[in-house]
């Protein structure tokens, strides 16, 4: 390709040639702007680049961790690293291709019939780019945790892509196929035989994303009528010749009976059916976690306009949230309660009876709004002792609409009815339903709140909700984002007993999160750690150690645990600490030591090497790991 990175011979790529071919891609189409402005497929165009322009941050950590292009070759002999990188070397290429004919379009003096080749070869690539990014070893890179969310959000985009452009008959093209690589690359069936293991597990790969992902479902539909071996030859389409395969089919195609969601109610960063739409300050839309992962990542423009975020701000859009709500009720999309004529559906199909007095509970919901203080009391009160009850309860609680009409009561002056509506609101998100209930209702700045200022006990469940929220990974997101890391490390320090324990909880739950690391290091969360470490009568040191070693695998985080003096902590931890607390010491030391020279040497002048060896004899399995391990720093250090 004049010009351009030239293509692998060897059956790889390096992470170099790969990364200049992705810089390449949206060079080009920033160059090609003004003219694909006028093509028909100017968003496919842009929605495919954008998508390709986060493969960078990707591939250059794979390139940082392998070094330089002869180191990578000389790591990538084995089969599988060869195969990702040839099969995204491809999909990249076609990508270019792709991009290159589409931004030229023009619908006033091109036919019907190129339009839909063009968007079947999107449908393909997009396809051929979710396959490949799914077959990078992430084990074998120092891939940061970042950069992983952003592949699977990536990977999400494409999925979602895959389908819109999967409207085609899909037989017809792999018969078509079949015939086309039987004339031209001389495939015998044999030869697509042995395809058919790797074939069948993509298959169950795909089957897997099935239960996670209603939508996912059309597409495997679409595909179900395939043969392996036809599924096997659609996935190895050169798009050079697609035009000649699309030529054959039909003018016109059916459309598959399927649902088609309002492109105004999906997510444009995820493609995703939006559930708590949010705008931002240039007047966009976006589902909330994503958005605010977006902005956690040191993003300050907008996604879709590119424009500068004058206010990090994001407001409730309730108008869209209403008509999404109204349009899954029209189209029978299962809310998240799924209690239906007092019978749930279970995740496996089948119908549970919810027992319980319905009736009793609506009355108590509508005691909350009543004007009456001591009616609303004495039903916040009951619907606590309801909702600890039983699962059945905490389902009923919040299909007669309680959570929203609790969430108002977080915010009273009055500290019993505080203390009941917060310790409700735990109760109910048990229930794993209920959680998005609560999110959905506004729930979390009020929580703060009352982790701020409540009561002890009000704080305490506070505390406890954020944790039990916290357990779905997009509400750690926001959950980070409502200031409530500071409230729960302030509680972490002055809290009665359990209220240390229930904030540290959910400290940890939270910064599993890389996002929210560096807001618990502000927070001062470290200096916390250190005092529970070295506070004789703290019966919490296990729990400090868990979450450090949690938050060390920042890098910011981890330079703020070294800079407070916590290795020599840690050292004697080794030597008087109890088997558990030894385990968990070794393992920050390690995180904190691996790959740092400086701090290795101050674990040697320390003379940790002899509570180290001692542990490699005596402590845990997990302990003794750990201590080899460090050892072999050590003597490689002293080595050089």
């Amino acid at each position: 390709m004049a010009g351009g990175a030239a293509f692998p011979q060897d059956g790889g790529a390096s992470p170099v040639f790969l990364l200049r071919l992705v810089l390449e891609i949206v060079s080009a189409n920033a160059a090609d702007g003004t003219h694909a402005a006028h093509s028909l497929f100017n968003k496919d165009c842009t929605d495919l680049v954008r998508r390709i322009a986060l493969f960078t941050h990707l591939l250059e950590e794979i390139r940082d961790s392998c070094g330089s292009s002869d180191n990578y070759h000389a790591s990538a002999s084995s089969s599988s690293a060869s195969s990702w990188s040839a099969d995204l070397a491809v999909a990249l290429h076609a990508a270019k291709r792709l991009v290159s004919v589409a931004s030229a379009f023009n619908s006033d003096n091109s036919s019907d019939g190129v339009a839909k080749r063009l968007s079947f070869q999107f449908q393909c690539v997009t396809w051929k780019l979710e396959k490949a990014l799914g077959k990078i070893p992430y084990d074998q890179y120092q891939i940061s945790e970042e950069v992983q969310e952003q592949v699977s959000l990536v990977r999400a985009q494409l999925r979602r892509a895959t389908e819109r452009y999967g409207s085609l008959n899909l037989r017809e093209v792999s018969n078509a196929l079949s015939q086309r690589l039987e004339k031209h690359c001389g495939c015998t069936n044999s030869e697509i035989s042995a395809n058919l293991d790797s074939v069948s597990e993509n298959r169950g790969m795909m089957s897997k994303r099935c239960d996670a992902d209603p939508k996912i479902k059309i597409l495997e539909r679409e595909k179900s009528s395939l043969t392996y071996s036809e599924v096997s030859l659609l996935d190895e389409i050169d798009l050079n010749g697609l035009d000649t395969v699309a030529n054959k089919f039909p003018k016109e195609t059916k459309k598959p009976d399927a649902l088609v969601i309002p492109e105004d109610f999906l997510c444009p960063i995820s493609l995703e059916l939006m559930r708590d739409p949010v705008i931002v300050s240039t007047g966009q839309t976006y589902e909330r976690s994503y958005i605010q992962r977006w902005i956690d990542c040191g993003n300050s423009t907008c996604p879709k306009t590119q424009q500068k975020l004058t206010k990090l701000t994001l407001t409730p859009n309730y108008v869209l949230r209403s008509l999404i709500t109204q349009w899954c009720a029209t189209h029978n999309i299962e809310q998240p309660s799924g209690l239906t004529n007092g019978r749930l559906k279970k995740s496996d199909g089948s119908l549970h009876d919810v027992s319980g007095d319905m009736a009793a509970i609506q009355a108590l919901v509508c005691k909350l709004s009543s004007r009456c203080f001591k009616e609303r009391r004495a039903a916040v009160a009951e619907l606590r002792s309801l909702s600890k009850r039983s699962t059945d309860n905490r389902i009923l609680i919040a299909d007669a609409g309680a959570i929203p009409v609790l969430v108002n009561h977080l915010t009273t002056d009055d500290v019993s009815l505080q203390e009941n509506a917060v310790t409700s609101i735990l109760n109910l998100s048990i229930y794993e339903n209920n959680k998005s209930l609560i999110m959905l209702a506004g729930a979390v700045p009020s929580i703060v709140q009352v982790l701020r200022a409540g009561s002890m006990e009000a704080r305490e469940n506070a505390a406890a909700t954020l944790f039990s929220l916290s357990f779905v990974d997009e509400n750690k997101i926001i959950i980070g984002a409502s200031g409530a890391i500071p409230a729960l490390v302030d509680l972490l320090q002055k809290g009665s007993a359990r209220g240390k324990k229930d904030a540290a909880t959910a400290l940890f739950n939270l910064c599993i999160y890389q996002g929210n690391k560096g807001r618990a290091v502000r927070a001062g969360i470290v200096t916390a750690l250190l005092k529970m470490l070295t506070d004789s009568g703290n019966c919490m040191v296990d729990e400090a150690l868990t979450i450090l070693s949690v938050l060390a695998s920042n890098h910011d985080a981890k330079a703020a645990i070294i800079n407070a003096s916590t290795i020599p902590v840690l050292i004697d931890l080794l030597r008087t600490g109890l088997p558990r607390t030894k385990e968990n010491a070794s393992a920050v030391l390690l995180v904190l030591c691996k790959r740092d020279t400086e701090s290795l040497s101050c674990l040697s002048r320390l003379g940790a090497a002899i509570p180290l060896t001692e542990l490699t004899k005596s402590g845990t399995e997990r302990a003794k790991r750990k201590a080899s391990t460090l050892l072999e720093h050590l003597c490689r250090l002293q080595q050089q």
